[in-house]
């Protein structure tokens, strides 16, 4: 019988990927709503910490940040970033005389987030706008799944050294191999499997492409870990059963999206 996590699996993987191929005005809101909801994930995480957070200046940011990129690309940042750091620090002002040891941390908290959801999340939209921009997204999310898969596998058969005992129990040295070994061979069985769509992704290419990924994706992965275990929670929500929250999932995809773009311009 399957557990909840793999149904969960078998019905969001399919999704995400349909809307990935799908691109324009779907995915675009797709990745609003998700970032969004992921902004509520980690206002609350900062919450339940017992920092003097807000969700509206947080999700703003982050929304506004994501706009941005999908119209105008990079173009306009250094003005939404200023406008950021100013209604941070505003409402760091505002609220100094109620919490004045927090007010200098609140702020870079605001500012942390904010650009951790909306700048990072944008390279989803910068992503999907390069040419067969779709084509792209989908790569890359296979290409850590893939990796995640690998990990799994290698530390549920061969784990023994730890990577993080205090950020992460399960995860070891191990599973990381493996998921690098999963990472590279993926990638170059998926430039084989995608010539006809995908020619620029050459062979070496595809093999780079996912012992990168494989490589830096699960700091991401430890970084949540690391508020979660902070705020004393396992998951950062409960919005897909048998995995958490949006968070718990998007961990690893933030820096996956950003490494992928830059990848892709530099194989381009």
């Amino acid at each position: 019988m399957l557990s909840v996590r793999v149904k969960s699996a078998l019905v969001f993987v399919p999704l995400l990927l349909l809307i990935s191929w799908l691109g324009g005005l779907v995915y675009f809101i797709f990745i609003l709503v998700m970032l969004g909801i992921g902004t509520w994930e980690y206002w609350r995480l900062l919450k339940t910490m017992g920092y003097d957070v807000s969700f509206p200046l947080m999700l703003a940011g982050v929304e506004l940040l994501l706009i941005l990129r999908q119209v105008n690309g990079f173009a306009g940042s250094d003005i939404a970033l200023l406008v950021i750091l100013g209604a941070s620090a505003i409402f760091s002002l505002i609220r100094y005389d109620k919490v004045e040891a927090q007010s200098v941390l609140t702020f870079g908290l605001h500012v942390s987030g904010i650009l951790y959801l909306g700048w990072l999340g944008g390279y989803f939209l910068s992503l999907a706008a390069l040419p067969k921009g779709n084509w792209w997204v989908m790569v890359t999310l296979a290409l850590v799944w893939m990796a995640d898969l690998g990990g799994y596998i290698f530390g549920a058969k061969w784990g023994r050294h730890k990577m993080s005992l205090r950020l992460s129990p399960r995860k070891t040295w191990e599973g990381y191999l493996g998921g690098v070994i999963f990472g590279v061979g993926s990638g170059l069985i998926l430039s084989l499997a995608l010539r006809l769509v995908l020619p620029e992704l050459a062979l070496w290419e595809g093999a780079v492409m996912g012992l990168v990924l494989a490589l830096v994706t699960p700091l991401g992965d430890l970084f949540i870990s690391m508020l979660k275990r902070a705020a004393g929670v396992k998951d950062s929500g409960t919005l897909i059963p048998g995995h958490g929250g949006i968070l718990d999932r998007a961990d690893t995809w933030l820096w996956a999206m950003m490494l992928g773009y830059y990848l892709v311009l530099t194989f381009a």
